[in-house]
């Protein structure tokens, strides 16, 4: 695996992901959530940073590019479709487009929904996948600019990565979401187990990121509008999976 990845909290609930290329030491960060804690984490591992991975234009996200690019001049790679709201963009990139990590690469893909302009940045070598604010343990991103239908799109394109594929989530929301999947999937032995798993993790302060493809298809609400199971709960059996993943997203907005 030619990438080593460093995770860190910040601000209240934010995850930091730095990446390194062993091969070149070429660095990223994913996003820019926040600079000082950043900073710190390159100077504990003793990296410089050459680049700025941006998913969206989120301030939690994007917050911290100008300060670092002055700092490190480090390159800003962010979504086309966000280009003028992403601080500091030197490269817009977008669906299809490869971006190289020094000898790794990753593909990126449009995952509008949270944002109209939100990508995530796959590496295939290393089956993961930083997927900001797109998908989360047992969730997903709100619907600030775009619609049900994007957003099932945008997921449908994150469920046929490969199983294996580990999701590098930007929050640690996975307690809250678990409860609330529980409402709408409440016969799902698999969801059951693995709430009681989050609960344990994070009793003794373990985070939950990244999670794992393979197990958010068996237990993400988000993932399952298809599943007869989770329509039944809903009372929408049949119904078309855009609008069974809408009443989902719905009711999670007013859990």
């Amino acid at each position: 695996m030619p990438l080593e990845i460093r995770q860190f909290p910040c601000l209240s609930d934010n995850y930091g992901f730095l990446i390194r290329d062993r091969e070149t030491g070429a660095v990223a960060t994913v996003d820019t959530p926040d600079a000082a804690a950043i900073n710190a984490a390159l100077d504990e591992a003793g990296w410089r940073l050459t680049h700025i991975l941006n998913t969206h234009h989120h301030f939690d996200h994007a917050g911290g590019n100008l300060a670092l690019k002055a700092q490190w001049n480090c390159e800003i790679i962010g979504p086309k479709a966000e280009a003028a709201r992403i601080p500091g963009i030197d490269r817009p990139v977008g669906d299809g487009d490869i971006v190289m990590l020094g000898t790794s690469k990753a593909a990126v893909y449009d995952t509008p929904g949270h944002t109209a302009g939100h990508i995530v940045y796959h590496f295939a070598s290393d089956a993961a996948a930083f997927v900001g604010d797109t998908i989360f343990a047992m969730g997903c991103g709100r619907l600030f600019e775009g619609t049900p239908a994007e957003m099932w799109a945008s997921l449908r394109k994150v469920a046929g990565l490969p199983p294996e594929t580990r999701l590098y989530c930007a929050h640690e929301y996975t307690k809250a979401n678990a409860a609330f999947a529980l409402t709408v999937d409440p016969h799902n032995d698999e969801l059951k187990a693995r709430a009681a798993e989050v609960d344990r993790l994070r009793a003794a302060g373990t985070p939950t990121v990244p999670t794992v493809l393979s197990l958010e298809l068996q237990t993400n609400p988000f993932l399952r509008a298809e599943d007869e199971g989770l329509q039944a709960a809903l009372g929408m059996i049949g119904a078309d999976p855009v609008e069974v993943f809408a009443e989902t997203r719905r009711r999670k907005d007013s859990f």
